[in-house]
């Protein structure tokens, strides 16, 4: 079997589309958490803290920087510790890491359901291979 053929045979199987949709959705779950938590996570646990800014949360590890400046400006003036795009990550992972487990859950029980409401396969006979092997095998024992 040739390269583009064998390639062909790999990219148009079905589990290659399946995980190019599961790639896709998975970037859109992504960003739609992001949003989640920088727009509705972060204010409400910066509120119940003090208001706190989690984007902005940040530490200097350059005496030029300073101070009270918004991220985007600390890291234009030196080295900065992005803290609340860690903790903003770690929320992140953390959302991810329940839903996915949540969606494994339920995958396994609805497998566990569907196997369960399975019929019990009928014993299987013998092949014709087998069938043929001991036509043989009575042939040669009357001999």
């Amino acid at each position: 079997m040739g390269f583009i053929s064998e390639f062909k045979d790999f990219a148009l199987k079905g589990n290659v589309f399946d995980l190019a949709i599961g790639v896709i959705i998975g970037g859109a779950f992504g960003k739609l958490t992001g949003s989640l938590i920088d727009n509705v996570l972060n204010p409400i646990i910066g509120k119940i803290i003090g208001n706190v800014d989690f984007s902005n949360w940040y530490i200097p590890l350059s005496s030029e920087v300073k101070t009270g400046l918004a991220l985007v400006d600390a890291k234009k003036q030196g080295a900065v510790i992005a803290l609340g795009s860690f903790v903003g990550d770690i929320i992140n992972f953390i959302i991810l890491a329940f839903v996915v487990f949540l969606m494994v859950k339920a995958f396994n029980s609805a497998k566990k359901r569907f196997e369960a409401e399975k019929p019990a396969a009928a014993p299987a006979g013998p092949t014709t291979d087998q069938k043929l092997l001991t036509e043989i095998r009575d042939l040669l024992a009357r001999r």
